[in-house]
């Protein structure tokens, strides 16, 4: 080969699966992939849109999936995507649900409808919870069983994808899309002596060999580079205004947390202010208590005061009393003392005479 060709640019992609001479290669991609989906393998299909190579030159917007449809009326669709962004899995979605919803013509009953298959050969990661390369999406309830059969999404994650040694068709295949720009005709490696692999090769030849064709193979390439860096600085922005929102919704709860704080620090005030006065007229009351405690304390003092007066008063007068008594009795004393001399006095009289 004279220049290396990477199948996974769209339309390297879509002449080795979309092109009418390589509809055995189609046949084989969807065989590979859909083995346990499909009763039996395919043996024929028509290619609805076939392989052109003048509307990659002439058409930078052309449609870059293949679509294919088989004796049984059943869609298939494979498309390659370069780069990943947000809402990819919502265009995955819609496409397989226009491809599916277009069969129903006018007139056309919904038992009319038949299975749509799309697979999706991502060379970016989609899905970064696990490690798996391969995902089926179907309509299957909580318990894993479906609703209807009517196909469903294939994604195929080629950078998820290491295999040193190829066991499945499917394989193959990751491996090609993977390595292919890797290859060289002249020493191929063993898991590509395959009579597939080697019709894929020389659709890549014809690509590098021929000078138009690679002009269109290069051309193609820059238009989906700058396509990438478009994505990607797209993606940024889209990034950095989705930071700044989150920063704006943050700041705005922020500013409500604080306006929430200061009415409650408000509020908290006016119950520091109430009980201030609260406390003050309680204060004021406490004082004027006081006051008149400290009065009547002192009317007490003065009452006791006057008591003590009354009662030395009193203690006097009782000992002027006793005083008095006691004359008195002393006085008794000697008018009894004088009656009995008397007495004596006046028997001792009456003796002599």
């Amino acid at each position: 080969m004279l220049h290396a060709i990477d199948p996974k640019i769209d339309c390297v992609f879509k002449a080795l699966l979309g092109a009418e001479e390589n509809q055995n290669l189609l046949l084989h991609f969807i065989n590979a992939f859909l083995a346990q989906e499909l009763q039996e393998p395919l043996v024929s299909v028509d290619i609805l849109n076939p392989y052109n190579d003048k509307e990659f030159l002439d058409d930078k917007l052309s449609i870059v999936d293949v679509k294919a449809k088989d004796a049984h009326d059943r869609i298939y669709q494979i498309e390659i995507q370069l780069t990943t962004y947000g809402h990819l899995p919502q265009r995955m979605l819609y496409n397989w649900a226009d491809i599916y919803s277009q069969q129903l013509k006018s007139g056309k009953d919904y038992d009319t409808l038949r299975p749509t298959y799309a697979i999706w050969l991502l060379a970016e990661n989609l899905i970064t919870e696990d490690t798996h390369y391969v995902h089926h999406y179907k309509m299957r309830d909580d318990q894993g069983n479906p609703f209807t059969e009517q196909g469903g999404i294939w994604v195929l994650e080629l950078k998820k994808f290491e295999a040193d040694s190829i066991e499945t068709e499917d394989q193959r295949w990751l491996k090609f899309f993977k390595e292919g720009d890797t290859l060289n005709d002249n020493i191929l490696p063993n898991w590509m002596i395959t009579k597939e692999m080697q019709q894929a090769m020389s659709t890549l030849n014809r690509f590098s060999e021929k000078d138009l064709a690679y002009y269109r193979y290069q051309a193609r390439q820059d238009y989906l580079r700058q396509q990438r860096t478009i994505q990607k600085e797209l993606d940024s922005a889209v990034k950095s205004t989705e930071e700044l929102k989150l920063q704006s919704e943050l700041l705005k709860m922020h500013t409500e947390h604080l306006k929430l704080e200061t009415q409650q620090l408000k509020l908290e005030s006016e119950y520091l202010k109430q009980e201030s006065e609260q406390f003050k007229h309680e204060s004021e009351q406490l004082k004027h208590e006081s006051e008149q405690l400290k009065h009547e304390s002192e009317q007490l003092k003065l009452e006791s005061e006057n008591l003590k007066l009354e009662s030395d008063e009193y203690k006097h007068e009782l000992e002027e009393s006793k005083s008095r008594e006691s004359l008195a009795l002393q006085e008794a004393q000697a008018a009894v003392l004088e009656i009995e001399r008397l007495k004596a006095l006046l028997s001792s009289e009456q003796s002599q005479d």
